[in-house]
């Protein structure tokens, strides 16, 4: 199979699709591997290594997607990008469709096949290719919320560890999931006073039997969340419902009751928020006001760290990767019904049930798409 990673476009996006050891490893598998020029370099990779490990340089985006039968990107397809995807064509990447009704609307008219990382699960439930990912944003959450409360980016001015006589900032954590429990272990490393919300109970008492002395936590009733997200200088929304859209736990009514100049980071925003008033923001202008709040809502966080999150990434997508290129898609999702879960557009019809429940459209089984 011919391989294609294309530059990623998306602004201040530096991650790169495949790594110079990804490429090594496709190759030695008997396929082509094809990368744009300087695709690597924002993450700390030359030409020169992708050359090495045995790929082959492209000088533009469009002789890669003209060439390839599976594009390896990172973030979803922008706009001009969609406009060169072909039918038949694989697209392994994150979409995060359910809030992008016009991604959706151009990967359907493409006749594509999309397989989505962030909905590809495993034996435990879990997201295998979106879990690094959110071990990044969730390390980076308080680091940037630290920031974003710093009083000449609008914020309260709040140290989020204290001194000797004065207290720490207090960060409310929403969702107790991966992105949560590391936002939580390092806002509490930072020395502040940490609260994480969650509705699940088992999760709940994992979290207090594991990390009871680096911060507590409460049950994600409507009243408990009003009430601590009053008093937090902090609030990370750390909330995922695989696939489809973030639910709005924080209303924009909710903002007058907070303090002046406190902070909002929305890791869900890739999935559309789960603040009111949040809208996607990048690294060159992360943050606005509303209300007196300040939000941080970056849509690609991890792109700040790109090497380590290109790493963290390729590790976890190789073998997925190396499955669809081994064996077609088709084949590779018969034998993983893990990556089938993945699937979520093929020849114009969509097959992930969350994204057609939130954008109202008609949906294909992904079995069915198998057989199609």
């Amino acid at each position: 199979m011919i391989i294609g990673c294309p530059k990623e476009i998306k602004p201040q996006e530096f991650r790169v699709g495949l790594t110079p050891n990804a490429a090594r490893d496709a190759v030695a598998h008997g396929h082509r591997v094809i990368v744009e020029a300087g695709a690597g370099q924002g993450a700390g990779f030359s030409d020169a290594d992708y050359a090495a490990a045995g790929a082959a340089l492209r000088d533009t985006p469009a002789e890669i997607f003209a060439e390839a039968e599976m594009i390896v990107k990172v973030k979803e397809p922008q706009p001009g990008e969609r406009r060169m995807l072909r039918e038949g064509q694989l697209l392994f990447t994150y979409l995060h469709l359910a809030p992008d009704p016009e991604q959706t609307k151009d990967l359907l008219a493409s006749g594509c096949t999309a397989i989505a990382y962030e909905t590809v699960t495993d034996a435990a439930g879990g997201l295998p290719l979106l879990a690094p990912m959110s071990e990044v944003a969730g390390k980076l959450a308080p680091q940037m919320g630290a920031w974003t409360l710093q009083k000449a980016n609008g914020g309260r001015g709040v140290l989020l560890g204290g001194v000797p006589g004065v207290g720490p900032a207090r960060v409310v954590v929403i969702g107790g999931g991966v992105v949560g429990t590391h936002a939580a272990r390092v806002a509490a490393g930072m020395g502040a006073e940490v609260t994480v919300l969650d509705r699940a109970l088992p999760r709940l008492r994992y979290l207090d039997d594991v990390f009871a002395r680096d911060f507590r936590t409460a049950y994600a009733s409507a009243g408990n969340t009003a009430e601590l997200v009053e008093a937090a200088d902090m609030v990370i929304g750390a909330v995922l419902i695989p696939g489809a859209a973030a639910p709005k736990l924080v209303s924009r009514a909710q903002l007058a009751d907070m303090k002046p100049g406190a902070a909002i980071v929305d890791v869900a925003i890739d999935q559309g928020g789960c603040f009111e008033t949040s809208r996607a923001t990048t690294h060159q202008d992360p943050i606005y006001e509303v209300d007196g709040v300040m939000h941080y809502c970056v849509a690609n966080m991890p792109g700040a760290v790109a090497r380590t999150s290109t790493i963290a990434l390729s590790n976890a997508t190789m073998p997925f990767m190396l499955a669809l290129a081994d064996k077609g898609w088709r084949r590779a999702c018969e034998d993983d019904p893990h990556l089938l879960n993945g699937l979520n557009v093929h020849a114009g019809q969509l097959t992930y049930f969350a994204v057609g429940k939130a954008l109202g459209l008609d949906v294909l089984s992904p079995s069915l798409a198998l057989k199609a």
